[in-house]
């Protein structure tokens, strides 16, 4: 199990990027970042895998197909999409606290699946998660003056960042529900299948875009727009490589490897990083309210790791 927490704790600590970037690419629109990211991670995917990419695609059969357009589609293209609109119009706190529900989202979703600690079990390690995001609450409305955005935007960045997570929840309970009954590609496989369908779900969204639209989602108005391609398209590569090869690799390792009810509170590890990565871009330390949110949620996990691990352990002792 702790093989498992500890690539979960990596995973998170790749995937705090993803709250940044936006900040980093504010001349671009979500759907631009969105088929950006995925472009870069479908090529990034299929390179990695090119000698056993054929090999892999004739062993997928009907369910990995629709299991992978699904996944891609709510695990990545469209979390993402909806994460970059509440950045955009509700701004990084905003979007970051409701997204930092996931770990009791998953876990409650997750909470009857098999070897799952019972839920009365975890209600403290809870209660301690929820006090630390009510600290980060309490945090933004008192020292956040928000972004300058009217009112209807604000709100519409709250129901994209709510749909953002909705749409993650989903996908992190279905995806470990299905590497679990289905152990025929191992992790690094199927992250490999998902990176590249991924890919090719964001190439279709650009050239349907371009050609309804006529939304510049690959690079070709860069001298006509001033914005900056380059760094566009080396912030979304760096991104690819790190968030979604690797962080989801490292993801799908834990997955199999712990119950629902933990992987949930894992994945406040990405909460934590974001926290952390937006301290070191912003250049300040973190606030009174900011640091007992960070020690109540570390706590929260902490505990739970402890409840699962005595579980776990009563359970081998029974069976002897």
């Amino acid at each position: 199990m702790w093989h498992g927490v500890l690539c979960g704790l990596l995973a998170g600590a790749m995937w705090g990027m993803v709250f940044i970037v936006p900040e980093l690419l504010t001349a671009f629109t979500p759907l631009e970042m969105a088929c950006g990211r995925y472009l870069a991670y479908g090529l990034i995917a299929a390179g990695l895998m090119l000698p056993r990419l054929p090999a892999l695609l004739r062993r997928l059969d009907r369910g990995d197909v629709v299991a992978m357009i699904k996944h891609a589609l709510a695990g990545n293209i469209v979390y993402y999409m909806l994460l970059a609109l509440g950045v955009k119009f509700a701004g990084v706190a905003a979007t970051s606290l409701i997204i930092g529900v996931l770990p009791i989202s998953v876990t409650l979703m997750g909470q009857k699946d098999h070897g799952s600690v019972p839920l009365r079990q975890l209600m403290l390690p809870l209660l301690l998660v929820a006090a630390g995001i009510a600290c980060i609450n309490l945090d933004v409305f008192t020292h956040d003056s928000g972004n300058g955005a009217p009112l209807p935007e604000k709100i519409l960045g709250v129901l994209c960042a709510a749909g953002a997570l909705l749409c993650w929840t989903w996908y992190s309970v279905d995806n470990a529900r299905y590497l679990k009954r289905n152990p025929h590609f191992s992790s690094g496989e199927w992250s490999a299948l998902y990176g590249v369908s991924s890919g090719l779900i964001a190439l279709l969204i650009s050239l349907t875009a371009l050609a309804l639209f006529h939304a510049d989602v690959t690079g070709a108005g860069a001298v006509a727009s001033g914005r900056d391609w380059t760094l566009f398209w080396i912030v979304n590569a760096l991104l690819a490589l790190g968030a979604s090869v690797i962080g989801n690799h490292l993801w799908n390792i834990a997955s199999r490897k712990v119950p629902l009810t933990l992987s949930g509170q894992l994945i406040l590890f990405e909460t934590l990083f974001a926290l952390l990565y937006g301290f070191i871009y912003k250049q300040q330390l973190p606030r009174v309210l900011e640091i007992a949110a960070m020690l109540l949620l570390v706590a929260g996990v902490m505990w739970s790791m402890r409840v699962h691990a005595l579980d776990a352990a009563g359970e081998a002792h029974a069976g002897d």
